[in-house]
């Protein structure tokens, strides 16, 4: 699996800065079919409650999201800096996805 991020910027109507930042997850061939076998492309991987100008609402990032690509809509840097540490983070959700999916009709041995 790769995680592709962009960071896009442009000047807002009223002055000062938009900022727009992709997201794509490029999925081996063995990934991809696991996913699709277990139809999870509606998965959420990440739930977080945002704040953009004084309102709060929710983003979820889901399987289909990553792979489909996504882009977020950020009005500093800070939100940038936020929303990219989230969707690294639904990345690590989306590989351990993966991996339980890809050992069912197997067993795993844990030893403490």
């Amino acid at each position: 699996m790769k995680l592709t991020i962009s960071r896009d910027q442009a000047k807002a109507l009223l002055g000062g800065v938009n900022f727009e930042l992709r997201a794509h997850v490029q999925l081996t061939q063995q990934e991809s079919e696991i996913i699709k076998k277990y139809k999870a492309h509606k998965e959420v991987l990440l739930s977080k409650e945002m704040s953009l100008f004084g309102n709060k609402f929710n983003i979820d990032i889901k399987i289909g999201d990553l792979v489909d690509g996504q882009a977020f809509k950020c009005k500093d840097i800070s939100q940038i800096i936020e929303t990219e540490k989230n969707i690294k983070e639904a990345c690590a959700s989306l590989k351990n996805y993966i991996l339980v999916m890809n050992s069912f009709g197997g067993e795993e041995v844990f030893e403490y």
